[in-house]
């Protein structure tokens, strides 16, 4: 193997899957060489792969797979797909193994891999992706990789049935929605469930197009946002919903059309779930917790602590049993979607809670709002991120009320709290700032943080 080879892998695996240019990174002779080190660290018998929309995927579906089928697995195809209906049919039809072809909300010219084992447990920089990552180092691959003939696995059907069992379909009205898959995947399970459901789904940008000719599809950014809330206001829509481009998140409009942060959505799942589980467990993450405190509390939950990112909210909803758990990224988890994310099951509870309520989303918001005021995530790239937060610990911890490093800096005092952390994905640290119903100290404290990282730049 030649060094390229070997930095060429380096730098595309990263703390939770696989993810980098292509070709530059990534091609079909290094998809197979992953494909061979994940089967052969599982020691897979049986596999299942799908994929996203983007141009690429499809043939870097077929040389992972081809590398799959050489180190001895049965695999099968289920095409193209969300990566929830991969963690599906792993633990549905009791795989060894899945494999999602995708580079979610990556910009153009990206792709990658999400892996998981039986049960759709995740792999990760601490367990498994490291190991993957050697062997695929060390791994063989023909001259000429040539796409296996996969037997098709049809799922879908069964995903749409599981989703159905989160709500009470006899409960539903007639509510206007709008849905808007960012021309990524989510549009074909919305077809799937709409001839199950009484909803009038308004439809944008929602035939799958991997040229993505309404701008890559994630609505975590706010410039991405104005489409999907131009329509709940044009159509008088009860809310609006919003994926990536693999759609295992979602992001909602209340019906004035403004953007639902995914830290209120985490205390309005968490409110709904334990009204029906009492004294369950609910799992955060740190970047803001009070108002999650404060909901599971007060439903007769118990608020656990997590680290951020997809295999440690995992790994600790299963540990804890836990119901649900959220992060403000707007991933969900659910115990009964084996403590798995989806971007399908969040929408469908907070509409049958509009069915059943009859009241607007905004008004089951409202509350959180005023108590917890947030400033959203702030990203920047700073030089030395070690640096920075250690500069700022000295600076605020003297005066704080508590400080943890469950998941990089939190900060707290009586009347607002900081976390400011790594990310595990991209070359920047993230701020996220709340306050206790004091919406001026909030604008403040945010400005003083955003001097610092400025600073730091």
């Amino acid at each position: 193997m030649s060094l390229e080879t070997n930095n060429r892998i380096d730098r595309i695996f990263k703390a939770y899957d696989v993810r980098g240019r292509v070709p530059d990174d990534l091609d079909e002779e290094i998809a197979w060489r992953i494909g061979f080190g994940f089967a052969n660290y599982l020691q897979a018998r049986k596999v299942v792969i799908g994929y996203d929309v983007r141009p690429t995927s499809e043939s870097l579906t077929g040389a992972f797979a081809a590398g799959m089928v050489a180190a001895g697995s049965e695999v099968s195809d289920i095409g193209l797909c969300g990566t929830e209906e991969v963690y599906f049919a792993t633990f549905n039809r009791n795989m060894d193994g899945g494999v999602m072809v995708t580079a979610s909300h990556n910009p153009h010219g990206w792709n990658g891999m999400k892996l998981v084992r039986e049960e759709a447990k995740p792999l990760s920089g601490d367990e498994g992706l490291a190991e993957i990552k050697a062997l695929a180092k060390q791994a063989q691959p023909p001259a000429d990789i040539s796409q296996p003939q996969l037997p098709q696995l049809s799922s879908r059907s069964r995903f749409v049935q599981h989703l159905l069992t989160y709500i009470d379909v006899s409960q539903l009205k007639p509510l206007k929605i709008v849905v808007n898959a960012g021309n990524g995947g989510a549009g074909l399970v919305i077809d799937a469930l709409a001839e199950f459901l009484p909803f009038e789904f308004l439809r944008i940008n929602h035939e799958p197009d991997g040229s993505f000719p309404n701008g890559i599809p994630n609505p975590l950014l706010p410039e991405n946002r104005s489409v999907t809330a131009n329509a709940v206001r044009e159509h008088g829509a009860d809310m609006g919903v919003a994926w990536d481009g693999d759609f295992d998140r979602c992001f909602l409009f209340d019906e004035n059309a403004n953007f639902v942060e995914g830290y209120y959505m985490i205390g309005l799942l968490s409110e709904q779930l334990l009204a029906r589980h009492k004294g369950a467990r609910i799992v955060y993450d740190p970047r803001c917790t009070w108002n999650t405190i404060e909901v599971a509390k007060n439903a007769g939950g118990v608020p656990v602590l997590s680290k951020t990112g997809h295999a440690f909210m995992k790994a600790r909803l299963r540990k804890e049993n836990a119901i649900y758990g959220g992060e403000m990224s707007a991933h969900h988890y659910f115990r009964e979607f084996h403590y798995c994310d989806s971007g399908m099951i969040p929408w469908l509870l907070v509409a049958e809670l509009l069915s059943t309520s009859g009241k607007p989303l905004s008004s089951f918001l409202a509350g959180y709002q005023q108590r917890f005021p947030v400033s959203g995530e702030i990203n920047r790239r700073v030089q030395d991120p070690d640096r920075l937060l250690h500069d700022i610990e000295v600076r605020y911890s003297p005066e704080a009320l508590n400080v943890d490093y469950t998941d990089g800096l939190s900060v707290e005092f009586e009347d607002w709290r900081f976390n400011l952390r790594k990310s595990n994905t991209e070359p920047v640290v993230r701020l996220n700032v709340e306050a206790r119903q004091n919406l001026a100290l909030l604008q403040q404290k945010t400005a003083e943080l955003v001097s610092a990282l400025d600073a730091a730049g």
